[in-house]
């Protein structure tokens, strides 16, 4: 006789709206697991109710968790990179820190059961060598990195000395035909659409460890999901570390117009990473990512085609 499967949590997902927080709700959604979607805007993600929440505010954070039956909190929102947000730091802090800490107290004072916060290779800064460990040195040269790191310790901390069950998954640079924030990849194909020339006086030697918001997504619920957690800390990305270069050429292969040149030279305002290591999350999640590069950024170019088609689209 077969014992009854535990039955999934309710889970509170923050930044619903944005790039991960957005594919994390369509996959809970799509296995039928019951959620609570909020972020600073309300609104709408794949027929999921997005409810209006500033993580600063602690009492209506209370009021929503409570009224939904919230048992683990998957927290992807925040300012999303150090392209965003650089003209007003404190506000960055406030956010990224302080709403950390109310999601955690959350957590603490409702007994919840899994916490997986989504962190970010920024933690590191740039890294001498590679393959880059979770263990490796930390050194962010950003406001935006050293409130993910900051983030991150608060998640330990309430692990060790309050039994929080959290986990910090440090994801790299991610790609999806949703990211809405600075990114060169969007960038080559939106120009390229519209017929303009992509023109940039670094990077092309520059390296980049892609992860596809749908994988990041795959990670965030593994984490979700696993029973007992081996470490708090996952490298989380995909498997090549290609240059910018490289990239372009993807591009290219499936937008041969596109008229992209790129200098050599490292970006002025990123982290120089080296090829991360992920062996902890393949052993300890069983998290492998499903989406290479190139096939990634075909169905970008493919989706983000449609959906130019779409608007274009004028009714009779």
């Amino acid at each position: 006789m077969s014992l009854p499967s535990t039955p999934r949590p309710h889970v509170l997902v923050t930044g619903a709206s944005g790039l991960v927080g957005g594919a994390v709700v369509r996959q809970l959604r799509d296995r039928g697991q019951a959620l609570t979607a909020i972020d600073k805007f309300a609104g709408a993600i794949a027929g999921v109710p997005v409810i209006d929440c500033d993580l600063r505010d602690i009492h209506r954070l209370h009021a929503i968790a409570g009224g939904a039956r919230t048992n683990a909190i998957v927290h992807c929102g925040g300012y999303s990179g150090p392209m965003v947000g650089r003209e007003n730091p404190y506000d960055m802090i406030a956010v990224n820190v302080t709403g950390t800490a109310n999601l955690l107290e959350l957590a603490r004072v409702g007994a919840y059961g899994r916490f997986v916060y989504c962190s970010s290779m920024s933690v590191y800064g740039s890294t001498t060598a590679g393959p880059v460990g979770e263990m490796s040195p930390l050194s962010p040269s950003t406001v935006y990195g050293a409130t993910k790191l900051a983030a991150e310790q608060l998640v330990l901390a309430y692990a060790r000395e309050h039994g929080v069950d959290a986990a910090a998954l440090r994801l790299s640079w991610i790609y999806g035909p949703d990211r809405s924030t600075a990114c060169i990849l969007r960038r080559m194909i939106d120009d390229s659409f519209e017929a303009r020339p992509t023109r940039q006086d670094w990077g092309a030697d520059f390296p980049r460890q892609y992860i596809h918001a749908d994988d990041a997504a795959r990670a965030v619920l593994a984490a979700l999901d696993t029973p007992a957690l081996e470490s708090r800390l996952y490298n989380i990305t995909g498997e090549s570390l290609v240059t910018l270069g490289d990239v372009a050429a993807l591009v290219r292969e499936f937008l041969p117009a596109a008229d992209i040149a790129l200098a050599p030279g490292a970006a002025p305002d990123d982290d120089y990473h080296h090829q991360f290591d992920t062996t902890a999350a393949r052993r300890a999640l069983g998290f492998v990512p499903e989406i290479p590069l190139r096939r990634g950024v075909e169905t970008m170019v493919a989706e983000l085609r449609r959906r130019r088609a779409e608007k274009n689209v004028r009714p009779c």
